[in-house]
């Protein structure tokens, strides 16, 4: 991972005299933030963190070999081993973007969108109207630059992405 592009700052809360970290990073163009404070020090993700860590710590070391399929590559570490297996994975996705439904072959479709075993439909209601013009308009509308506003400011923040 490339460290260059992260900052590390203390804070402190006057108020409720409490103290944090505060991380920003440059992903993509795009900063991130993310603390770290008491509230995450004292939870169960963070225990399971530290009980993971300990686990793993020494588990591969120098001479150790990993491999996948007739590939295989010398490593000296846990993280090298899970950046190696990454880069592999990447290797043999075809990533494709669509614009929209449009733009896909029918078998596409059928695969995506249309094969009612695999396909959600969801309901969802907006009770103001205003605000569903509102955002219809800026996604779908000819203005470029709300829509590409609205993806910048939101992008990092998805966290149930369907690919």
């Amino acid at each position: 991972m490339n460290q260059d592009n992260i900052n590390f700052e203390l804070k402190h809360d006057e108020e409720n005299k409490k103290y944090s970290i505060e991380i920003n990073q440059f992903v993509h163009g795009n900063l991130n933030t993310s603390n770290i404070d008491s509230e995450f020090l004292l939870s169960g993700e963070y225990k399971q963190i530290i009980k993971t860590s300990l686990l793993i710590k020494g588990l591969i070391g120098p001479g150790a070999i990993i491999s996948r399929g007739e590939k295989s590559k010398n490593i000296e570490s846990f993280q090298e081993a899970i950046e190696w297996m990454l880069q592999e994975a990447r290797n043999t996705l075809n990533v494709q973007r669509y614009k929209g439904l449009g733009e896909m072959n029918p078998e596409q479709l059928w695969e995506t969108t249309m094969d009612p075993s695999v396909r959600r439909l969801l309901k969802v209601t907006i009770e103001d109207t205003q605000i569903v013009e509102e955002t219809f308009t800026e996604l779908m509308g000819d203005n470029v630059e709300p829509r590409r506003k609205f993806i910048e400011s939101n992008a990092l923040a998805v966290s149930n992405l369907d690919i």
